[in-house]
């Protein structure tokens, strides 16, 4: 192991999680992904392995059969993770968030009926803001929640949804207008509902199909999916807290660890992009010398490296924010938007070091150069990251008077 993305401060028991996770990335994810991502296929056998680690109930506390682990804890472990396969990450990513809000946010009953076997990775979960035309403009959500004696009818169609197939337990955001005068605000009057469903496609319980898988340039092997609500009907205590109009802020709450984890992600593909890149210019030949020895290529992996660990330390500070209990998404912001684009940067320059090969489907850097993208837009693009982290500058740096 290299010095780069070091973490200073560990407890004993975190180290051990964290070489635990690498041991199997090595063993049980690299060997297959590349193989397994150009068939598109789940992976199964790896996600049984990450349920077997206990990896699924990470941060869920411990009286609900979880880890109890920190926010840090997590965000490493998926920088791990990412580094072997990043759609393995995604997997874990979409059951953390959910998980994260029933804990934050949910009733006590919410919380006894599914964190337990989320803990356990019996109840997988996926999370859904966006719509086919709404994109970062989450205040324009057209799906509706409507009142009908004891429960809601959902109606909508909804996009973009990681682990749409796989999952048992959607939280759906959803414009509900019941008790909110009109001329509300948008974001206060929209609501998180549970939906509880069977795995598959197709119409998977009456009033909701889940289409099929979309097809993908990268991030693959994990099911994308849309999702259409047709008078679904959902229980009143299935309402996330069990109150109408706070969905707005309970998924912004998710989003915001979600940041960190697309930062964490992001510095585990430039991690395993930087592993590639200079083991190839320590074996590859030209002008009679190992290319490593030529200043270009010295040049590119002081850079490369030189941004492998700026994104980490970003990743590591924002995540440690978080678990202070102090307000982080200004700090998630920076990171995901930095680790993101430096993540691109990286994965090019491990590209252009391969020459031709890293055209070439045999060579791992050529997965690598699919998947580095979808960090840009994934949880908010690089745009709105920006527009975030140019608010808050302003809050902090007002003038007065």
């Amino acid at each position: 192991m290299g010095r780069l993305a070091q973490t200073e401060g560990l407890t004993d028991v975190q180290r051990e999680i964290l070489a635990t996770v690498r041991e199997f990335v090595d063993k049980e994810i690299i060997p297959v992904a590349t193989e397994l991502e150009h068939r598109d296929e789940y992976p199964t056998r790896i996600v049984e392995g990450l349920k077997e680690l206990g990896l699924f109930g990470l941060m869920i506390p411990e009286e609900y059969g979880g880890l109890g682990e920190s926010l840090l804890t997590y965000a490493l472990c998926v920088e791990e993770i990412a580094r072997g396969w990043m759609s393995v990450s995604g997997i874990i990513n979409t059951h953390f968030i959910v998980a994260y809000m029933l804990k934050q946010h949910g009733t006590r009953e919410q919380k006894d009926h599914f964190l337990p076997r989320m803990a356990a990775g019996e109840v997988r979960g996926a999370f859904s803001m966006s719509e086919p035309g709404l994109g970062s403009d989450v205040s324009a959500i057209t799906s509706k929640g409507v009142r009908d004696g004891d429960d809601f009818l959902l109606t909508g169609q909804k996009m973009w949804l990681t682990n749409g197939g796989s999952s048992t337990l959607v939280a759906v955001l959803c414009r509900t207008d019941e008790g909110h005068p009109e001329g509300t605000a948008p974001h206060k009057s929209m609501t998180t509902f549970l939906i509880e469903k069977e795995p598959g496609f197709g119409q998977v319980k009456p009033g909701l199909t889940i289409p099929g898988k979309i097809e993908k340039m990268g991030y693959k092997g994990v099911d994308t999916t849309e999702l259409i609500m047709d008078g679904l009907r959902v229980p009143a205590d299935r309402v996330l807290g069990g109150a109408t109009g706070r969905g707005f802020y309970q998924m912004m709450d998710g989003v915001e660890v979600g940041r960190v984890n697309v930062a964490a992600r992001g510095c585990g593909v430039a991690q395993r992009a930087f592993e590639l890149g200079v083991s190839y210019a320590q074996q590859r030949h030209t002008f009679g010398k190992a290319i490593a020895q030529h200043q270009a290529i010295q040049f590119k992996l002081a850079e490369m490296a030189t941004k492998v660990e700026a994104a980490h330390a970003m990743m590591v500070n924002a995540a440690r924010k978080k678990d202070s209990g102090q307000r982080n998404d200004l700090e998630a912001g920076m990171a995901k938007y930095l680790a993101s684009e430096y993540c691109k940067e990286v994965v090019e320059d491990a590209f252009r070091i391969h020459g031709g090969y890293g055209f070439s489907k045999e060579y791992e850097i050529e997965r690598l150069y699919r998947e580095a993208p979808m960090l840009l837009i994934g949880e908010g693009t690089a745009e709105i990251q920006k527009m975030i982290i140019g608010r808050r500058l302003l809050e902090d740096y007002r003038i007065h008077g």
